[in-house]
């Protein structure tokens, strides 16, 4: 349901590519929290609560020698402090479900790379320790498979090379007397979750190869890639700050 509201919306971002398109998504979405946050909450509280924690600290410096001040202050800071959470948190009653179904789009859109129209893929299924045997793979509708259909399991695993053209397919796997199904997907712009957990079977998860997506490309943060997810909370970070200090937000 909430793909048809929000395909529309955020789909076009994705032919800017994966930076931009975050980016982007990371302004859009920044921007509607903040001013959410700025006219659901009293910003003259919001500042005077600020303002009374400052002087509350800074009167703790010149008693830090007087235990008994020290905490006096402590707790006026805290009751001040849990009296401006209070009030922040209202703003996130208007936007913790939409941004939860927003972020599903994404992942749904921005974690892995699609598969692509006639290019080679492949599909793997992986088997506790000590299995042997063989599986077969069937594909409907078909595709083209450059590998044999049944594959013998070497090192607990079985693999199977395949491409074909854009659509949807449902891949059915036969091991010993049972079969076991996963979707596949086949476009430009859409996948299917590529790893499907198997329970109470020798095969323990069934996975198509796709890659996931590195926004930064081969640029690191200290040895970390960040996917989607850690792309928008880096940009949100920095939108942020510079919106709250643009729009005199406390």
């Amino acid at each position: 349901m909430f793909e048809k509201i929000l395909n529309p919306i955020f789909a076009p971002l994705l032919k800017l590519g994966y930076f931009w398109s975050i980016l982007l998504i990371s302004f859009i979405l920044t921007l509607i929290i903040t001013l959410v946050y700025k006219y659901a909450t009293d910003q003259t509280l919001m500042k005077k609560l600020k303002t009374e924690m400052k002087t509350f600290q800074a009167e703790m410096k010149k008693f830090k020698d007087n235990p008994s001040k020290v905490m006096a202050h402590q707790k006026k800071i805290m009751s001040k402090n849990m009296e401006y959470m209070k009030h922040s948190l209202k703003p996130t009653l208007f936007t913790f479900i939409p941004i939860i179904i927003v972020f599903g789009w994404l992942n749904a859109h921005l974690t892995y790379l699609p598969i692509q129209a006639d290019s080679q893929f492949q599909v793997l299924a992986n088997f506790k320790e000590g299995t042997f045997g063989n599986i077969t793979l069937e594909v409907l509708p078909e595709l083209t498979f450059l590998s044999n259909h049944t594959q013998t399991i070497d090192g607990n695993k079985a693999v199977w090379s395949l491409k074909g053209q854009t659509g949807d397919y449902q891949l059915k796997f036969s091991f010993g007397n049972r079969e076991f199904q996963k979707d596949l997907i086949i476009s430009s712009d859409n996948y299917a979750l590529p790893d499907t957990v198997v329970k109470d079977s020798d095969l323990t998860k069934l996975s198509i190869n796709n890659q996931r997506v590195k926004p930064f490309g081969s640029i690191s943060i200290f040895g970390w890639k960040p996917g989607w997810l850690g792309t928008y909370i880096i940009f949100s970070l920095i939108f942020s700050f510079g919106l709250r200090k643009l729009l005199n937000i406390s």
